[in-house]
């Protein structure tokens, strides 16, 4: 299949060739679809690439059926309205990798292929779109009897090591800041060799916090190996349960369960963004009042910092 079968309609070659999950369970429970919802299928099962960037009062018109027959099919087949099935779709899509393998693009993010003749209107929409629900998708992932291990972790810790390389490091650093602020003994070594060596260091005190988004970056999986066998906590924050570095993991946080393609370090991001956000207001709502109270103390230091607007003018 290729983009230019969908654009044409070439049906038959879509149905040979687009064989996902959701095809899969569309078909397997047609039998029992009334006929104006197996119309609403019909028109899905020969228009996925379409209605992934289509609004639901678009498809039900497109299919000549109403609104509450799409909803009604869609609750029939398991899914919970037309929002979750469309990011369920855009997934599909992206692991079965039609959209990039077919139309001779790279994937060049999760869930949505970049034709070199796509307009500008639809972007915004489909980035904002696979953000979401990559989000929901680590909230449904960070239990809270986790998220609770993590944030007693970091406040008894006598000393925080955060680990991360590439990509990663902006997170890391990041966390730095938050946990710095809020008065908490940390470090971050941009060099893997002094991670290394620092981790070796550690003791059973201590927490070591490490964060790769494909669990398989060697260097901060080593250092996470290394902080494990001097006694410290670990804590892994990854976007794969099965991953290298989980087995160093004393707390695992999983952003998600998917397989990402090329390119998915710009939607790390987001889903690690959310956890240490999470982290740091954890940490403050443990104790709101001790923890305002450093973050008061930074206040001058930041001000210091910045350009008095109103004095300038």
């Amino acid at each position: 299949m290729n983009i230019s079968d969908l654009r044409s309609g070439n049906l038959q070659n879509v149905k040979q060739t687009m064989k996902n999950n959701i095809t899969t369970l569309i078909e397997s429970g047609y039998a029992d679809l009334r006929k104006s919802e197996k119309h609403a299928a019909d028109y899905i099962l020969n228009h996925m690439e379409q209605v992934t960037e289509m609004p639901l009062d678009r498809v039900a018109k497109a299919a000549k059926v109403s609104q509450p027959t799409v909803l009604r099919m869609l609750r029939a087949l398991g899914y919970d309205g037309y929002k979750d099935f469309r990011y369920q779709l855009v997934a599909e899509l992206a692991k079965s990798g039609n959209r990039a393998e077919n139309a001779g693009q790279p994937q060049l993010m999760y869930g949505y292929t970049l034709d070199k003749k796509d307009g500008l209107d639809e972007l915004p929409v489909n980035i904002t779109m696979t953000t979401e629900r990559m989000l929901e998708e680590t909230l449904k992932n960070f239990p809270g009897k986790t998220y609770k291990r993590v944030i007693e972790a970091l406040k008894n810790a006598r000393l925080i090591d955060i680990y991360g390389v590439e990509n990663s490091e902006v997170m890391a650093v990041d966390l730095l800041t938050k946990l710095l602020y809020l008065g908490l003994p940390c470090r971050h070594f941009t060099d893997c060799y002094l991670q290394q060596i620092a981790a070796g260091r550690l003791t059973d005190q201590d927490v070591a916090v490490g964060i790769s988004y494909s669990g398989e970056s060697k260097d901060t999986v080593d250092t996470m190996r290394a902080a494990k066998r001097s006694g410290a906590c670990t804590i892994a924050i990854t976007n794969f349960k099965e991953s290298t570095i989980s087995k160093y993991a004393d707390i695992l946080i999983c952003t998600s369960q998917d397989q990402h393609f090329y390119g998915n370090a710009i939607f790390s991001r987001s889903t690690q963004i959310l956890i240490v956000d999470m982290i740091y207001m954890g940490l403050i709502s443990s104790d709101y009042e001790h923890y305002v109270e450093q973050l008061n103390k930074c206040e001058k230091v930041v001000r210091d910092k910045a350009y008095d607007y109103h004095r300038k003018r």
